[in-house]
Parts: C-alpha cells; sequence; structure tokens
C-alpha cells in the first residue's frame, strides 16, 4: 500500500479542523496534493495553512454551502481528483430520548451532504476520466451500540451510497471506498466519553476500557494518521481496482 509515488492530485477534505481529516490534510500535502480543507469551524484555517493547504468555511448541512465548496476547488485548482467526505458529529441519547433537530442535523451533515459533495464533484471526475471518493464511515457502519440512533444511521447509509457510487462510476474511472475506523482519538471521541459517561453512570476511564475498547482485539485508540495512510492508499493511482469496498480499520472489533 504505497501511495507515497501517487500522481500530485487535487483533492477536497471535509471536517479537517482537528483529527482524522486534519490527518489527511496533512498525509495528501505531503504527497504533493493540491488541497482545499473544508471545515465549519474558522479554527481550520490555521490547521489548513499549517499543513500547507486552502481553506474554505463552509456549513456542510446546507445544499448550496457544499455546492460552492466543490466549485471552489475547481476554481482554484482547475479541476477536482479526489473527494473525502470526513465531516461529522455525535450525539449521544436514547432513541426515547433523542431530539429531533439534532436526529436531522446528524443525517444532514454525514450524509446528505455527502451525497451533495459526491453529485458536484462528479462532473470533473468524468471529464477527467479519473476520480476517487473516499467516504470516512466508522465500525457504526457495521454494526451498532445503544445511545447512537442517528449516528449509526448515517453511518450505515453512507455504505449504500458508496457502493452505488462505485457502480455508476467503475466505467468512468470513479472509484468509490468506505472506511470503517472504531475509536480514533480525536476530540469527537474525547466529546463522547463524557456523554457515555454521563448515559452508563460510569467514569470517564471505565467508558474506554469497558465500552470504547470491550470488543477490539487491540485495546487501544486509533491513531488518526493511521486512518489518513489509508485514504492516501485509496486516493492513489495504485488503487484504481479497489471500488465499493468498506475497508474496516476496527481494532478487530468485527471480527467476533
Amino acid at each position: 500500500m504505497n501511495a507515497n509515488a501517487a500522481t500530485p492530485r487535487v483533492a477536497l477534505v471535509t471536517g479537517t479542523s482537528s483529527g482524522i481529516g486534519e490527518a489527511v490534510v496533512r498525509h495528501f500535502c505531503e504527497l504533493g496534493h493540491q488541497v482545499l480543507a473544508v471545515d465549519f469551524n474558522p479554527a481550520g484555517e490555521e490547521v489548513a495553512e499549517r499543513a500547507g493547504a486552502a481553506f474554505h468555511q463552509a456549513d456542510l448541512t446546507d445544499g448550496d454551502a457544499c455546492r460552492a465548496a466543490v466549485q471552489d476547488a475547481i476554481r482554484r485548482f482547475g479541476r477536482l481528483d479526489i473527494l473525502v467526505n470526513n465531516a461529522g458529529i455525535q450525539h449521544v441519547s436514547p432513541i426515547e430520548t433523542f431530539p429531533e433537530e439534532k436526529w436531522r442535523h446528524i443525517i444532514d451533515l454525514m450524509l446528505t451532504a455527502p451525497f451533495l459533495l459526491t453529485q458536484a464533484a462528479w462532473p470533473s471526475m468524468r471529464e477527467n476520466g479519473w476520480g476517487r471518493i473516499v467516504n470516512i464511515a466508522s465500525v457504526h457502519a457495521q454494526v451498532a451500540s445503544p445511545g447512537k440512533a442517528a449516528y449509526v444511521s448515517a453511518k450505515h447509509g453512507m455504505i449504500g451510497l458508496t457502493r452505488t457510487a462505485a457502480l455508476e462510476g467503475g466505467e468512468q474511472g470513479i472509484t468509490a471506498n468506505a472506511l470503517c475506523p472504531a475509536y480514533v482519538k480525536t476530540p469527537l471521541v474525547d466529546n463522547q466519553i463524557a456523554d457515555q459517561a454521563r448515559m452508563h453512570g460510569m467514569e470517564e476511564q471505565e467508558v474506554i476500557e469497558q465500552v470504547m475498547l470491550k470488543n477490539a482485539a487491540v485495546k487501544r485508540l486509533i491513531d488518526p494518521d493511521e486512518v489518513a495512510s489509508l485514504v492516501g492508499y485509496l486516493a492513489s493511482d495504485a488503487a484504481g481496482a479497489v471500488t465499493g469496498a468498506s475497508w474496516n480499520i476496527d481494532l478487530g472489533w468485527t471480527a467476533q
């Protein structure tokens, strides 16, 4: 899985102010790609500049904002080759008390936005006969956990979107794949630890050991750079025959 010899490409990555998205942006820049980092948080601009990427601030729950982000990448760099749908949020609550506005926000950001971004990026990829769509799903695209109805639903839907894009893109040189990591050491996961501690009546360290790593064969959180390396491979020329797949990077969670 050597992406280091990849042809320089133009990439758009979402959810880039920290965690997986930040690591992907940094990795792509190291590979020589031109990158547009997209995030709602204005602090993402400093992160992007530090990596050598351009920055575009956007609320991706707005369809027009999704299309504008893609157009900004094409305006800046002349085309768009790689799309990494990573932006996400989390809310932990039982179904009975799960707020409707949280449900809609999570689905809009984590399922509708990837669809709209893919749709907007498609013409440029088709025109050039080369495209890579990498969707950052989750182990929760394969399994469920209590309190995560919206997150689990969005991630399961992302697998369906990935497979459909793979079938439609094959003859046009466009591949689509999904990554399904278990818990990654990110601010999003840090926030979940506190939320789950409250929901389960546990100490935070107990949440890590008894909830997050309960089903893992490898008893540690994943480093964002580990995910970024796999994204780099899937977005490379070397992965041209890989499409429609769900890549588990889940510490052995789903091996049971």
